[in-house]
């Protein structure tokens, strides 16, 4: 039961990012992409934010309203995006730091996609302003083939990327085999419901 997320998707966008960013690790990337999900957890446990089934459906795979108030409101998204990258910029440069706040922003824009219109504008719902979301959710197989297409890309990128920097291939390989492979494993989770 509860929301199945967009994982996958999330991780092939960073995999891509990384083939341009040199100076980011991979980790901080694939870290930056699902930080406001990290942020929402330790939310949900204290009972600040949630989730819950769809009307009418039994919770699989993009079937689940999130109640994420404040880390998933595109005022918040902001904020925490802009803090973060600049919180990072200690450790990789201003252009280092840009490219982490980007990628942490760039989960609100592929949740909104997906999302049914569960994301306010303002942190706290304040103003009680239309929600916001697409709900690609609802087409399963054309969400999971967007993941999946965004996987492939990101790893691709990835491989061409570090192909050119000269790095040994076998590792190359290695990367992109496990980028690709968590990747799979996830969204054959989330598909399952697990």
């Amino acid at each position: 039961m509860g929301r199945r997320p967009m994982i996958t998707g999330h991780f092939g966008l960073a995999a891509g990012v990384k083939s341009g960013a040199r100076q980011v690790p991979l980790w901080a990337l694939m870290l930056a992409t699902v930080w406001l999900d990290v942020l929402f957890v330790p939310l949900v446990l204290a009972g600040v934010e949630g989730f819950e089934d769809a009307p009418g459906t039994d919770g699989g795979y993009g079937d689940g309203i999130i109640h994420a108030d404040w880390t998933h409101s595109l005022a918040g998204a902001l904020l925490i995006a802009g803090l973060t990258g600049w919180l990072c910029i200690r450790w990789w440069g201003r252009l280092g730091g840009l490219t982490i706040g980007a990628v942490v922003f760039s989960h609100w824009v592929l949740d909104l996609l997906v999302h049914r219109a569960d994301m306010p504008v303002l942190p706290g719902d304040l103003g009680d302003l239309p929600r916001l979301g697409f709900g690609l959710w609802q087409h399963h197989v054309l969400t999971a083939a967007i993941e999946a297409a965004l996987l492939l890309a990101g790893a691709m990128l990835y491989h061409r990327a570090a192909r050119r920097t000269g790095g040994p291939i076998a590792r190359v390989n290695l990367i992109t085999a496990l980028i690709v492979a968590g990747g799979a494993v996830t969204l054959g989770l989330d598909l399952a419901g697990l």
